[in-house]
């Protein structure tokens, strides 16, 4: 999986394709960027020629002879056994289409299938029947992506509120934001559980934000019919959240902003930031210490190209102290990669909408991925999609 593989996303999808046939995997992490060794069999080999994924045919004693270098201690490298493909959730509204999120985009690119589930399905505890979820890009704090100053008056907003309102009245909340905090509240149950919950983009800040504000109103009337708290900031309980701490949450309906915690307005081009120079490092991790982080940096590339989104990245001083942090921008002080476990479960977040759209805007034209079949932003997802498929050896205790 280095620079001589033709289709480093497809290849996931082969793995995963692997699994699901009963067989099992190696993941051999650091070895050629992270590489993927199954048993022969020449439905196997017909699958990787018809997906156009490169691959070699290797004899047993070079097998072993690999698994023996990966083996010695003086190698940063590790074996991680594969055994059973997870069942993968995406928490999406039905509505939306599956290029308006990069991991709908790229499951579908890599073909490995995906159930979508949202609001009533979380609140019917259907959760339970998957391994691995990810968030789509949602506002949890019930203001529609503070989207309300530019877009109130465009139809597709109007849409989104009336059905969200609509969602909540039936589910027996009177509020959007109590539907979502409630949501946000079963998704946290089902990380506690055992789950694995990926976030990208607003899914991330705003689902922290929505746990930390229980109880406590932040939504101004525009958004929920009454006014906000005007003390809420004095309020919200940090504790509460997965990933951040200390941050102050915009009292501004027509900020484009929920809090300080995303790095949207301090990274404009006045402040420094280009598409050049918009670029963050993947951490280095010990492979047979740390397998976990070293599962989600595994890549062909250190260096990764940044972009935006609604939540682009995450200011590192409000970051908490325990969170593992997979991937930075130190010149900008951003996290844009981080990973944390709570409970049984394992959480990631990954900032920014779509690794190969730099500035993807509303009404942009979907990501062609067949354009970019070895983006090592797009594989930095599907490390998370494959992790469960060994979290059972790995889980902590």
């Amino acid at each position: 999986m280095d620079e001589s593989q033709k289709n480093h996303l497809k290849a996931y999808g082969i793995t995963y394709w692997v699994l699901k046939q009963g067989g099992t995997a190696q993941w051999l992490l650091n070895y050629k960027g992270g590489s993927f060794m199954f048993a022969y069999n020449p439905d196997f080999e017909k699958e990787c020629v018809i997906r156009g994924v490169t691959y070699q045919v290797i004899a047993d004693v070079q097998g072993n002879a690999i698994l023996s270098e990966i083996a010695s201690p003086e190698a940063n490298m590790d074996a991680v056994k594969l055994e059973k493909a997870p069942k993968v959730a995406v928490y999406s509204p039905k509505t939306k289409q599956p290029w308006d999120d990069a991991v709908t985009l790229v499951l579908t690119y890599a073909e490995i299938p995906y159930d979508l589930v949202y609001d009533e399905d979380v609140i019917s505890d259907k959760l339970v029947k998957y391994d691995w979820l990810h968030l789509h890009h949602e506002d949890f704090t019930g203001q529609y992506g503070k989207f309300w100053a530019q877009y109130k008056n465009v139809a597709w907003y109007q849409d989104q509120v009336r059905e969200s309102e609509s969602d909540a009245a039936k589910l027996g909340f009177t509020k959007v934001s109590q539907l979502k905090l409630a949501v946000a509240k079963k998704i946290k149950d089902f990380v506690t559980g055992g789950g694995f919950m990926f976030a990208m983009c607003s899914a991330t800040d705003s689902y922290d934000i929505a746990l930390a504000a229980e109880g406590v109103d932040i939504c101004e009337s525009m958004f929920d019919g009454d006014p906000a708290d005007p003390n809420m900031n004095k309020k919200i309980d940090y504790s509460k959240g997965f990933a951040f701490r200390n941050y102050t949450l915009s009292s501004n309906p027509s900020e484009y902003a929920k809090s300080n915690i995303d790095t949207y307005w301090t990274r404009q081009p006045k402040y420094g930031v280009t598409e050049t120079n918009d670029l963050f490092t993947l951490f280095e991790f010990s492979a047979k210490w740390d397998p976990v982080p070293t599962m989600l940096c595994q890549d062909h590339e250190k260096i990764i190209k940044g972009f935006w989104g609604q939540s682009v990245a995450f200011d590192k001083t409000f970051v908490k102290p325990d969170v593992l942090v997979m991937g930075e921008a130190k010149q900008f002080n951003e996290v844009r990669y981080c990973h944390g476990d709570f409970g049984k479960g394992f959480w990631t977040f990954y900032g920014g909408h779509d690794p190969e759209d730099y500035q993807h805007k509303v009404g942009d034209p979907p990501t062609d991925l067949s354009l970019h079949p070895n983006s090592p932003g797009y594989r930095l997802i599907l490390n998370n999609v494959l992790f469960p498929a060994a979290k059972k050896k790995k889980q902590k205790t």
